[in-house]
């Protein structure tokens, strides 16, 4: 937050509401300052004003007191007349029209519920959740080395634990310092092969042959294995809104910026 001014001329005409009013929390000789007002000057979303103590919540608006005090003062002196300020003005009153107009423009171009529903009926293979599958593997080169290394596991009395083992010391696959554990990933994340046989495994079971890929052979153990699953409609309707609305939108803005741009003299340096 920046800097608080703290001191406040006594003379002058206030008139405070509860700092939870719903419209307005203080006015200066009629002109409200409102939660935009007090947003500018907090300039963190995260901050909620009503829960600040009630000494920061007066410094606060004792700020925005003395900026509206100031600004108007400015107008008297004729600060309109100044160069900086008509340019740094016309450049924010072009900047509020692009905003006015793009959020206009925004709205013109939202989907009814049967468009979304159109979309999601033909588009319903985009909306599937993969299997996920958390597993760890131990690469080597030779498939010898491969069921060397299950033949030591299938010995073990804690085979997860041997898995781990192994996979520090013959790994080849940079996983192998940390026992070859892969973490969490969708199925489709990894090559066919690796995939294939990891989805065709029990959770807590360990491959009994050597798995072959364009990397070498693997010994795969899978400690968990979640089903793939449909989205429902609910579940992705906003998403598909948004979608549909931004590739309106930016097919709109494309066709009136080519438009602008022939009859438009531009230089670029």
């Amino acid at each position: 937050m920046k800097k608080i001014i703290s001191s406040l001329v006594a003379t002058l005409a206030i008139t405070s509401v509860s700092l939870n009013a719903a419209d307005y929390y203080a006015s200066v000789n009629g002109d409200k300052i409102t939660k935009a007002d007090v947003a500018l000057v907090l300039q963190d979303p995260r901050i909620d004003f009503s829960k600040l103590p009630k000494n920061a919540q007066k410094q606060v608006l004792e700020q925005i007191i003395n900026k509206k005090l100031l600004a108007k003062q400015a107008i008297k002196d004729g600060i309109e007349n100044d160069a900086s300020y008509k340019d740094a003005l016309n450049k924010m009153k072009q900047d509020l029209a692009f905003q006015v107009w793009q959020k206009n423009e925004i709205e013109k171009h939202k989907p009814s519920d049967s468009e979304i529903k159109k979309f999601y009926d033909e588009n319903k293979s985009n909306f599937v959740v993969p299997m996920t599958l958390k597993a760890s593997h131990i690469l080597l080169e030779k498939e010898s080395e491969a069921k060397d290394i299950i033949k030591q596991i299938n010995k073990a009395s804690n085979k997860q634990a041997k898995f781990e083992s192994l996979a520090k010391t013959k790994s080849i696959g940079p996983t192998g310092k940390n026992g070859g554990k892969l973490g969490e990933f969708p199925a489709t994340q990894m090559v066919p092969e690796f995939s294939k046989a990891a989805q065709n495994m029990k959770a807590g079971s360990y491959s009994k042959s050597p798995v072959k890929t364009q990397f070498g052979y693997h010994v795969i153990y899978l400690e968990s294995k979640k089903k793939g699953k449909s989205l429902s409609f609910n579940e992705v309707k906003g998403n598909i809104s948004q979608m549909l609305i931004g590739n309106a939108y930016n097919k709109s803005v494309k066709e009136i910026s080519d438009k602008l741009r022939k009859t438009a003299k531009i230089v670029i340096k």
